[in-house]
């Protein structure tokens, strides 16, 4: 039996300036990924704080919190076996130039903090992070 597994993209506000959306997506269900759950907003700087909280001591908080602000982004609950694994593999590395080519990051990121994507690093943090942008009513499964 498939165990499947849940978790959490955001396609940030570069991305979707530069009208990547759609390609993004196609990469994600190309990959495999069920979409459970999409949509597009534009969160306010204290949203934005409050899903970064765990950031809050770094240097970089202030400047990714006035960046994932900064525009529209699209919220995405994903599914799948290894999910997490699968999302971050698929991504690529956060800096792009150290992205492998194939990966999200190296086809339409810019820099570290402009990168296109967010995905959840772990089980804890995609369900935390899910719950944050998705009630449970709002996914199809």
């Amino acid at each position: 039996m498939k165990t499947l597994q849940r978790t959490f993209s955001i396609i940030k506000p570069d991305a979707v300036a530069k009208n990547a959306t759609g390609d993004i997506l196609g990469m994600i269900q190309h990959a495999g990924f069920n979409i459970l759950g999409m949509k597009m907003l534009w969160i306010t700087k204290a949203q934005a704080e409050g899903f970064y909280a765990v950031h809050a001591t770094r240097p970089f908080f202030e400047s990714l919190t006035t960046f994932m602000s900064s525009g529209p982004i699209v919220v995405l609950a994903l599914e799948k076996e290894n999910a997490i694994a699968d999302l971050r593999k698929l991504m690529g590395a956060t800096d792009p130039a150290k992205a492998e080519h194939g990966t999200i990051r190296k086809k339409h990121a810019a820099s570290i903090e402009a990168n296109s994507v967010h995905g959840s690093d772990a089980e804890d943090t995609a369900r935390f992070e899910l719950s944050y942008f998705f009630a449970g009513y709002e996914l199809t499964r």
